[in-house]
């Protein structure tokens, strides 16, 4: 029987991790259980095992290590060869190529299950390095077959300072074009058989038409719209009538008694029971809960902090971080990471017991008054359908939830939500700062309003 390989067990967890990452998840089982297997039965070792169960659940050198950390009798030849094959210098070999500069190998691609029109597709975005600069993604349908390919060089870009980053955008860009592109039905005519698919080549840069929501501003920025100023007048000859206010809000749903729209008198205004919009009988609202800026004939929209926020409805999918809370109906919606997995053994040791851990990108919190959670769901794979009666995350009860209302999609790992043209809207909260258009339509607290852009 070999010996075990002298593998620090934190250097075998930190290659695995890589080498997962990379999609080369048998190199890093082989890993897992070589540095499990180099120690003592305790629970740093079974932390390792577990790690590696959990990426291959039915793998035999993973079962093999169990039998000899528990002192088993029996021989595991399988064990023993992959011991053999992480010598000093292998282990090296693998150090060295995790810590190669940016990047002459190409680099991770993005892999995407989806649906469209109730069948399955597969999008995938590859990148073939330095040495061949090009990234091509493909569309598969059928269990394999390429409905669709998009390619580009980035030749002309290799001797950029920040290649490494650059690439990984276009990467990102051309693999949500794809996605888009299929959901907009552009290849309808190539999966009916009536229209070959093929390969295009682009040189334009890709069309992702994406709707964009205010990213948090930074501490100390400046507003993006300054605070216009009116002019000191010494003495005017005559009053001037008063001028015609350059926006207002039209309300369209409010669960109180109120005007029917917001008329301002300047082009600076709070919004809350403090400001110069009250919103009157609306309990959800902050005092001060956001400020419009007008000037330039441009209005923006400020989130001030301490408030249940400003949410703005999508007109075109929208890319969201994890964190970002939505409005579905009249359900309060966040979008979260899914939990790291604690996989090793618990006191004495007892050994894990459960069912295979489902394959889900992100899940979807529903926020309860009070801030509680209520119903949590983690999407299917990389997607999920939220609806009144159809979907993954379903509200029955909500009238203003259509039967297939929005879709939620990890693309290129994103979140990407999308509204299923139901009638009520999604909406998105912003975060910062956010440029408002003519018929934009907000909702705060259960207040609904609409802007109204007025020269």
């Amino acid at each position: 029987m070999s010996t075990a390989a002298a593998v620090p067990r934190d250097v075998a967890l930190k290659l695995a991790n890589w080498l997962a990452g990379k999609e080369r998840r048998a190199e890093a089982v082989e890993l897992l259980c070589v540095g499990a297997v180099s120690g003592a039965n305790d629970e740093e070792g079974q932390k390792l095992l577990g790690e590696a169960l959990r990426l291959t659940p039915d793998s035999p050198i993973a079962k093999a290590a169990f039998a000899r950390m528990e002192g088993l009798a029996g021989e595991h030849p399988e064990l023993d060869a992959v011991i053999v094959k992480y010598t000093a210098e292998a282990i090296e070999k693998l150090e060295k190529e995790r810590t190669r500069p940016q990047f002459m190998r190409a680099q991770v691609g993005f892999n995407n299950n989806l649906k469209y029109k109730d069948k399955s597709y597969h999008v995938q975005t590859e990148d073939s390095g330095l040495k061949m600069p090009h990234v091509i993604t493909h569309l598969f349908a059928d269990g394999g077959r390429v409905i669709k390919s998009h390619k580009r060089s980035y030749e002309a870009d290799v001797d950029r300072s920040d290649i490494g980053p650059h690439v990984r955008a276009l990467m990102k860009a051309q693999h949500m074009e794809m996605v888009l592109f299929l959901r907009e039905g552009r290849f309808d005519e190539v999966i009916a058989g009536r229209a070959m698919g093929g390969l295009t080549q682009f040189t334009e840069p890709p069309q992702v038409d994406m709707q964009q929501v205010g990213s948090k501003k930074k501490k100390g920025s400046e507003p993006k719209m300054p605070r216009v100023e009116a002019p000191i007048v010494a003495a005017p000859v005559a009053e001037a009538a008063p001028a015609r206010p350059h926006f207002a809000l039209r309300v369209i749903r409010s669960l109180v008694q109120g005007p029917e729209v917001y008329e301002p008198n300047s082009d600076d205004v709070i919004i809350g029971p403090d400001g110069d919009i009250p919103l009157l009988g609306e309990k959800f609202c902050h005092p001060k809960e956001a400020m419009l800026r007008y000037g330039s004939g441009e209005l923006w929209i400020e989130d001030l902090d301490g408030g249940n926020g400003v949410f703005i409805r999508i007109k075109r999918p929208v890319e969201l971080d994890f964190g970002a809370e939505l409005i579905v109906g009249d359900q309060l919606l966040r979008i979260e990471r899914n939990p790291e997995r604690d996989n090793h053994p618990g006191p004495g040791p007892t050994y894990m017991w459960f069912s295979p851990h489902p394959d889900s990108s992100f899940r979807i919190v529903q926020i309860l008054q009070g801030g509680v959670p209520g119903a949590i769901k983690l999407a299917g794979g990389t997607t999920m359908v939220i609806g009144r009666e159809q979907g993954d995350l379903t509200f029955p009860k909500d009238p203003f939830v259509a039967e297939r209302h929005c879709l939620a999609e990890d693309q290129a790992g994103v979140i990407v939500v999308t509204d299923m043209g139901s009638r009520w809207g999604t909406f998105v909260r912003i975060q910062g700062e956010q440029q408002l258009l003519h018929h934009d339509e907000l909702l705060i607290g259960r207040t609904r309003l609409r802007v109204e852009l007025r020269q």
